[in-house]
């Protein structure tokens, strides 16, 4: 049911105007209930296969609403881009690397993973308040240290973290 809110929230971004009142209500929903519904889940011994899959399709429509929201009223410089590049090839050799090594696709849910997932859902809420150009490089350095660190453990088959 969590997970229905987020996923109903995220497709109500479309409709608002980034940064309003409304867009960040439901954008703080939307977070909130991404946090809590794998406990709630894990708390109530209610976990499924099913419901893990719903959690990812809720996590892409989640940022594919942001992106579509945010990225045109915003000006990202090109070390950015090319940064962001970086580290979603960074990710992709992980996961192949995850497959090929484990013969399964592998999501490694380190602290310093969680520690950029939550950097980075507050990045756009600083956004009106603090440039781009100035919260970016440490969002995007954890990002970067966490998707090294994330192959280091994939290819040295660590798991519990």
């Amino acid at each position: 049911m969590l997970t229905g809110i987020r996923i109903l929230c995220a497709l109500a971004l479309l409709f608002c105007q980034p940064f309003s009142p409304s867009f960040i209500i439901l954008y703080l929903i939307t977070g909130i209930t991404d946090v809590i519904d794998g406990a709630v889940a894990r708390r109530t011994n209610t976990t499924s296969e099913f419901g893990a899959k719903l959690d990812t399709a809720a996590d892409f429509v989640f940022v594919a609403a942001c992106l579509m929201k945010l990225l045109p009223n915003l000006a990202v410089p090109l070390w950015l881009w090319i940064w962001i590049v970086l580290i979603a090839l960074i990710k992709m050799i992980n996961m192949i690397s995850g497959y090929v090594i484990q013969k399964r696709f592998v999501a490694m849910h380190t602290i310093m993973n969680k520690v950029t997932g939550i950097l980075l859902f507050i990045l756009p809420l600083t956004l009106p308040v603090v440039e781009l150009k100035y919260s970016a490089p440490l969002v995007c350095a954890l990002a970067t240290f966490a998707a090294i660190q994330e192959g280091h453990y994939i290819r040295t088959g660590k798991e519990d973290l």
